[in-house]
């Protein structure tokens, strides 16, 4: 676990799970299901939690969908599954609330967006409606800004302000002056109508990096607010994966963000679980949380030709990631545990002596037979067509001594 410098924020409780303070970086998903839909929307939150996500957000856009919020909440309480909800409201959310009070309080947080809370004099009102039945049912609320959906009269405003500075901005820098007032703006709302500072979260999602990045170190400075970090609209594939990475590990190494969600465009009938995955990924490789076991593997070259370094590396990683629920409940700091899998003698061994377990199997020429370290010492030479199911078994036995057990010597 990192020890790195946290900003002061106003910690916030949504449900179980604490946002901000001295609290983890927490992740969250969103389903794509139709939440009136209520048992196949359990189920993805169910998915979706089990795969880690602390938080699951669903849309609320209908009258049926909130009325089929409680429902979604009772059949994962059958399923044993606490994962908090948040809604995502849009454009009705203060009569969603107000006629569905059952959806009211299943909900663990409201996600509220100052852009599309209501239009003309209709907007305060409606916005601060939802924030009365925020606090009339004690529920956190994150002010979600979305340049996609930016407050237009707000907008408006900030470009005749700027108009008359002496040196007015340039179109990226209002952009993102905006984004920021809009939060502040509306932060500053929600506390003058009765919620508490420790109640806000703040996002400001965009989908540039550069933007990214710049927005929230503005907001982090002025602001103590609990912040979810996101680039929106990632997209698919690779891209949305680097694009998220490089935007919210520069902040997250700063310090900044205190809630994040990967938004994967998924690929058609491919699984949601991934945006949590990454999530997860992203977090643990900076040293900031521990979620599952590492597997390191070398890309390949040359000297190795055979692909069975590769499939070894892959049926690893999702074995420990399959075994990782069991060992939770078990065992203490198996998460922590590092593996190796690699394909030659040039780094093989090396690299095998830094993990808790590696295996060197051996490239094109070598002889045919791979040696396992274990912390660094020599353990086993695995040879034949069962190496991969034995050096599995050395890694339950391995965690089976090496953790203790829970609700031993507690």
């Amino acid at each position: 676990m990192s020890t790195r410098q946290r900003r002061a924020t106003r910690a916030c409780q949504i449900g179980h799970v604490g946002i901000g303070g001295d609290s983890p970086v927490v992740i969250q998903s969103m389903t794509n299901t139709d939440t009136a839909d209520y048992v196949k929307t359990a189920i993805q939150c169910a998915e979706l939690a089990r795969a880690g996500s602390e938080l699951v957000r669903i849309t609320v856009n209908t009258l049926e969908a909130a009325a089929a919020v409680p429902k979604i909440r009772e059949h994962l309480e059958r399923m044993n599954c606490n994962v908090p909800l948040i809604g995502d409201f849009h454009y009705n959310g203060h009569r969603l609330l107000t006629e569905h009070p059952a959806c009211a309080e299943a909900l663990a947080k409201y996600r509220i967006n100052p852009g599309n809370v209501g239009f003309g004099k209709k907007k305060d009102e409606q916005f601060a409606q939802m924030v009365e039945l925020a606090c009339k049912y004690d529920k956190p609320v994150r002010i979600g800004v979305n340049w996609g959906s930016l407050d237009q009269e707000l907008l408006a405003r900030i470009m005749d302000e700027n108009s008359r500075r002496p040196q007015p901005l340039d179109a990226t820098e209002m952009m993102r002056h905006a984004m920021v007032t809009s939060a502040l703006e509306s932060a500053a709302k929600a506390e003058e109508v009765g919620l508490a500072g420790e109640k806000i979260i703040l996002s400001c999602k965009v989908s540039s990096v550069q933007d990214l990045i710049a927005i929230y170190r503005e907001l982090s400075k002025r602001a103590d607010y609990a912040l979810h970090l996101g680039l929106t609209e990632a997209g698919m594939g690779s891209k949305g994966i680097v694009a998220s990475t490089a935007a919210l590990s520069v902040l997250l190494q700063e310090g900044i963000g205190d809630t994040i969600r990967i938004s994967l465009t998924p690929e058609p009938g491919g699984a949601r679980t991934q945006e949590v995955i990454v999530a997860q990924e992203i977090l643990q490789t900076m040293g900031l949380r521990a979620f599952t076991p590492m597997v390191a593997a070398c890309p390949g070259c040359g000297r190795t030709t055979s692909t069975f370094f590769q499939e070894l590396a892959g049926e690893v990683q999702d074995f420990v990631r399959a075994k990782m629920p069991e060992w939770k409940l078990q065992y203490d700091g198996a998460e922590n545990m590092t593996l190796a899998v690699m394909g030659c003698i040039v780094n093989g061994p090396g690299e095998s002596k830094h993990a808790n377990i590696g295996i060197s199997l051996p490239g094109t020429g070598e002889a045919p037979s791979a040696p396992v370290f274990e912390d660094g010492e020599k353990t086993v030479t695995l040879k034949g067509d069962n190496i991969a199911n034995e050096f599995k078994q050395i890694i339950e036995r391995y965690v089976a001594r090496t953790y203790q057990r829970k609700g031993i010597g507690d």
